[in-house]
């Protein structure tokens, strides 16, 4: 049995080596069609054949910018750079004459989501599809077909393609994400062997960490469709809003044991604001999908695994926005060639099923184009009409700068946004003009703002694909209403400006920084990094009826390396530079503790690292790092889990451990970062790393565990049964010790707490060391389980513990979610300033 299976493995080696030499553009095209010998091929331009190698983003970048010379089909715009520098191209496409009046057809087009539409003709209008690529960068053969799509709509000749681009406009993003493909393309080549080996143990299908998959800063770009916090993101979504397309697709790949997807999704898991017509269409369109594999022999499957709630989504946010988005999910080689349960999965095969699946969407968008057009217009007008009166507001008293964050993404999906015409009170809290919002119900983009502002704890079904809850005021920790009057509101915001604050006079005796905003961590850093002294209220106080909360700044001005005048005109340009208030203060003698008194403690410049690598997850350590870089402008080390050996750990005041995959962090280095933490280091430890910190004795706690018992579930929902046990993303409330330094700058005693974790740790039995605790209902918004539910209450998120001169801290929720949990970032930062002081 081994030798006959050793031959056909040796014979499908042969095949593969085979169709590597042999394989020519008649494999992937359609062979009844001319081709214009004018037009460049892949292969001209960038040296192979699609699937015969990996093609990298400079590649395809040149390749794209030679069609749009050589083709009058074609043109191309940058509508940006990534972190890395790379340009963040889109084609249009369509035929020379819609080419020629293309800013007449976007302008007809977007007319179909306003009001008094009903004029206009669908039935002479073209439809509008955008068509993505490999947003995971190492799931490339999304990009990699999207050099065939480009070369056939550029080079296709005859009546039908002469029809296809006369009805249609084409917006072909062939790479949503550079970085990360261009990552994956240098670890595939460098690793492929002359001879190919499928051998999924090969090293050629094992990435090093942290793989291609996502951008820069290791952010999954296919979650921040709805936060829009990535560069890539915001050209992407202004091109969406730029022209509302009907059909939006997202190329995917999935194991490699798999076949190929495409949506619709798990009926029961579509977002209820969803129109079911939105369902349908994108059931009628799935059978132009089907009818092409099956023409070519591919394998496919749909409506199981994948579903269409969350919104953040390249397949559901469309959904949300009058267009009918459609994932697309090939089973992975990974590299060049993979041994799989269906055989050898090849890199060629691959591609040529993302082609296939790019043309059948052009055929359906063809076929179904004045039904697609009549969807999306009414669909607008059916948000209208089932609009409420009234408005949302949100905004915090304290911190203008999370308020504008929010009002930044609400803006850039083109919701009206309005500042409030004076102060007013609506539902006993206060809103201010200059740090709050208000946002009409009745407007374009009702379901889009009803979407983003919802609680909800109802579903249909129990598992979801992605998280259940991500109620934007709640992540950013502003207050919120949604019944306030629109009699409140002021000017209609065209452009936002950022909040200046009143900038300060100078003192002669001390200023005082504002720890409730935002971007107070980024000013105290500039602060400290200058080598200026500052010191930290561990008690709040009042001035001339300004009441000053616990963690407000003192910068005295006496005994500085700065003079007066150059400490005056330093900090000045911090307030303005960061937004956060600072002010004058002429006297020590306030009320409560005055500013000489010991409960005044100094604080010290931080240097921090964070552990990547290995079992690190790269998601969770990016959104620190991307943190710290990007919003602080704090340097932070990354220390690779495989030389903690051989690092200097004392360079270092803090080290962050984040969550691990699978069976969790290697222990190896545990006895070095614990003699570190003894000597005066603290470690900061997220979701399932605090088990590691316990096993290794940094730190002990009781958890509330579940002991779940299956009854009247048969085999076949064995799955569905434990999927159901899973918090895969939801929100809660908690209290919060507003006198404790954990919670120092929250202007509340209460806070929302984004969790997928099931890790429920018991309440301290002295009080004062649960700063943060879940209160005992504590679901805002979000699925959990019953059992999960009754565990949560009452437990905590947050502990601490000292251990020989150091300090440890444990966070069993993350602070800070895909870049936009606005709202817990401030625990980090005051673990990272105040830890000595807890």
């Amino acid at each position: 049995m081994r030798i006959f299976t050793s031959i056909l493995l040796l014979f499908s080696i042969f095949s593969i080596q085979a169709q590597d030499r042999e394989i020519t553009l008649d494999y992937y095209l359609p062979a009844d069609v001319n081709y214009n010998a004018d037009i460049p091929t892949p292969q001209e331009v960038i040296g192979f054949v699609p699937g015969e190698w990996h093609v990298s983003h400079d590649r395809l970048l040149m390749y794209m910018n030679k069609l749009a010379e050589a083709s009058p089909r074609i043109q191309v715009e940058n509508r940006g750079f990534t972190y890395e520098g790379r340009p963040l191209i889109l084609l249009t496409i369509s035929s020379e004459e819609n080419l020629s009046n293309i800013e007449k057809i976007r302008n007809q087009h977007v007319s179909l989501v306003e009001e008094n539409s009903e004029s206009l003709d669908t039935g002479e209008m073209p439809s509008v599809i955008n068509q993505g690529f490999s947003i995971h960068g190492n799931e490339a053969s999304g990009s990699n077909a999207a050099l065939l799509y480009a070369y056939y709509l550029a080079a296709a000749e005859g009546d039908e393609i002469e029809e296809v681009l006369d009805n249609t406009i084409i917006l072909l993003d062939p790479s949503f994400n550079p970085d990360g493909l261009q990552r994956f393309a240098y670890w595939a080549n460098t690793n492929k062997s002359e001879n190919i080996n499928p051998d999924p143990q090969d090293r050629e299908y094992s990435e090093v960490w942290p793989g291609g998959r996502t951008n820069h800063y290791w952010f999954d770009m296919n979650r921040d469709w709805l936060p829009v916090q990535l560069p890539e993101s915001q050209a992407r979504i202004s091109t969406f809003h730029k022209w509302y397309p009907n059909i939006l697709t997202d190329h995917h790949e999935m194991g490699s044991n798999s076949t190929f997807f495409f949506q619709p999704g798990i009926p029961s898991r579509t977002h209820p604001l969803t129109p079911k017509m939105n369902q349908d269409l994108t059931r009628e369109i799935g059978t132009y999908h089907a009818n092409a594999f099956d023409e070519i022999g591919s394998l496919y499957y749909t409506e199981e695994n994948y579903d269409d709630f969350y919104y953040g989504k390249g397949s559901t946010f469309p959904d949300i926005n009058g267009s009918i988005g459609i994932l697309f999910e090939q089973g992975s080689s990974r590299g060049h060639a993979q041994e799989t349960d269906n055989g050898i999965l090849t890199f060629p095969f691959t591609i040529r099923n993302q082609f296939t699946a790019a043309l059948s969407t052009l055929e359906a968008a063809q076929n179904m184009r004045k039904e697609l057009l009549d969807y999306q217009r009414n669909f607008f007008k059916n948000a209208r009409s089932s609009a409420e009166s009234g408005a949302y507001a949100f905004g915090n008293t304290k911190d203008p700068v999370s308020a504008y964050k929010l009002a930044e993404i609400l803006k850039r999906h083109q919701i009206e946004v309005y500042e409030p015409g004076e102060d007013f009170k609506e539902n006993n809290i206060n809103f201010k003009k200059g740090s709050s919002y208000i946002v009409p119900k009745n407007q374009r983009q009702h379901r889009l703002v009803k979407a983003m502002f919802e609680k909800r704890t109802s579903f249909q079904d129990s598992l979801f694909y992605d998280i259940s809850a991500w109620t934007f005021p709640l992540a950013f920790n502003l207050d919120f209403t949604e019944d306030a009057s629109m009699k409140n509101a002021g000017n209609k915001i065209d452009e936002l400006s950022f909040p200046s604050p009143e900038l300060p006079e100078e003192s002669e005796y001390a200023y005082l920084l504002n720890w409730n905003n935002y971007m107070a961590p980024k000013a105290l850093n500039i602060i400290l990094e200058k080598g200026l002294r500052a010191k930290v209220a561990m008690d709040d106080f009042s001035l001339d009826g300004t009441k000053y909360g616990y963690g407000t700044i003192m910068i005295p001005v006496q005994n500085q390396k700065l003079d007066k005048t150059a400490l005056f005109e330093y900090l000045k340009e911090i307030s303005k530079e960061s937004g956060v208030e600072i002010s004058a203060i002429q006297t020590g003698m306030t009320k409560g503790i005055n500013l000489g008194s010991n409960q005044f403690r100094a604080l010290q410049p931080q240097k921090v690292a964070i552990i990547v690598g290995g079992a690190i997850t790269p998601y969770d350590a990016g959104e620190i790092w991307h943190l710290f870089d990007q919003r602080y402008n704090m340097k932070i080390t990354k220390l690779d889990v495989n030389e903690l050996d051989r690092a200097d750990l004392s360079r270092y005041t803090d080290i962050i451990l984040p969550a691990a995959w699978g069976s969790g962090i290697d222990k190896d280095f545990a006895p070095k970062i614990k003699e570190w933490t003894k000597n005066g280091g603290t470690i900061i430890a997220y979701r399932n790393a605090v088990n590691w910190m316990k096993k290794n004795e940094f730190i002990d706690f009781k958890t509330k565990e579940n002991e779940m018992t299956a009854e009247d579930v048969s085999f076949g929902e064995r799955g569905d049964f434990r999927g159901a046990q899973v918090i895969g993303g939801a929100i809660f409330e908690a209290k919060l010790d507003r006198s404790h330094p954990i919670a120092f700058g929250y202007k509340d005693d209460k806070i929302a707490m984004f969790r997928n974790t099931t890790i429920f740790i018991e309440e301290d039995e002295q009080s004062y060391n649960n700063p943060i605790q879940y209160t005992e209902k504590p679901l805002l918004s979000g699925y959990i389980s019953k059992p999960n539910l009754d565990s949560i209450a009452n437990t905590v998120p947050f502990k601490h513990k000292s251990l020989g001169r150091g300090e440890v801290m444990l966070f069993t929720d993350n602070t800070n979610f895909r870049a936009f949990w606005y709202g817990t970032n401030k625990l980090l930062m005051n673990a990272i300033f105040f830890g000595d002081e807890m």
